[in-house]
């Protein structure tokens, strides 16, 4: 081991050194996914009685320090019970971090030749229309992650893309249109899905349901979601959490083929604002 210094009978070495620091970005990273959250406050209390009864312990209060041993013996099993859905996150965004993830270093080229042959030209045409209309979509790009499990939470489809058909799953009128449509490869997946909502408080109070549902989803996956917006007929696009607002069919084009395609095409007129970040 590489020795650095000591403070008094401490000996303090580089892994010390690299073990707090990981420490620290793990602990900073769980109060991050916590912060905002009914589970940040059972946290607290549950660390509160930790440290009560480590003091207990540390005192000779027998009795005492037996009832809440027994309670932080099931502390572990309730832990994971109540924390259920921050787990479930915090794993998520690990799998979506990790090179593991990514189609190119298992070798799949294929995956990535089928996503370019995606058609843009039927979400850009349907999204102007709908827009014109204020009338609300929701439309998610699949792109290492299929996303089964939100898809089977809908209708599945299984459909060839067109403009009609987006039309007619988005129409006011339609049993379909409360909710998401997810594609993968070239076609249609499923309608009507649930999205996990984003609890980032700093999402503007002006973002309805439908973007705080984007960005939930795209915070966890590498998904992108084209959002219409019912109340004032804007288009925008979402990912890693970023809502990218107010962009015309031009602009639209341009960030769906930047996004879904590493592309490096910049539009002609003014790209549109980042307005929030969920980082």
């Amino acid at each position: 081991m590489i020795f650095l210094f000591s403070i008094g009978f401490l000996e303090i070495e580089l892994l010390d050194i690299i073990d707090i620091l990981l420490v620290t970005v793990l602990l900073y990273q769980l109060y991050k996914l916590l912060t905002g959250s009914v589970a940040l406050k059972i946290f607290l209390g549950l660390l509160s009685i930790y440290l009560l009864y480590l003091v207990v312990r540390a005192a000779g209060m027998e009795l005492l320090s037996i009832i809440l041993g027994q309670f932080m013996g099931v502390g572990v099993l309730a832990a994971i019970i109540v924390f259920q859905p921050e787990i479930r996150r915090f794993l998520l965004l690990i799998g979506k971090t990790t090179s593991l993830n990514h189609d190119r270093f298992w070798g799949f080229p294929w995956r990535r030749e089928q996503s370019e042959k995606l058609s843009l030209t039927p979400f850009i045409e349907a999204a102007k229309t709908l827009a014109g209309k204020n009338t609300g979509a929701l439309i998610v790009f699949t792109k290492s992650s299929e996303l089964k499990y939100y898809a089977e939470s809908g209708d599945l489809i299984d459909a060839v893309i067109s403009k009609r058909l987006l039309m007619s799953i988005f129409n006011k009128n339609s049993p379909l249109h409360d909710g998401a449509v997810i594609i993968s490869g070239s076609r249609i997946k499923a309608a009507r899905c649930i999205l996990p909502v984003s609890e980032n408080q700093e999402i503007p109070a002006s973002m309805g349901l439908r973007h705080r549902a984007a960005i939930g989803l795209t915070e966890i996956t590498d998904s992108v979601v084209l959002v219409v917006s019912e109340e004032t007929g804007q288009i925008a696009l979402v990912r890693n959490g970023e809502v990218y607002r107010n962009l015309s069919s031009a602009d639209l084009r341009v960030k769906l083929n930047q996004f879904l395609f590493d592309t490096d095409q910049k539009p002609a007129a003014a790209v549109s604002e980042k307005s929030v970040s969920a980082a």
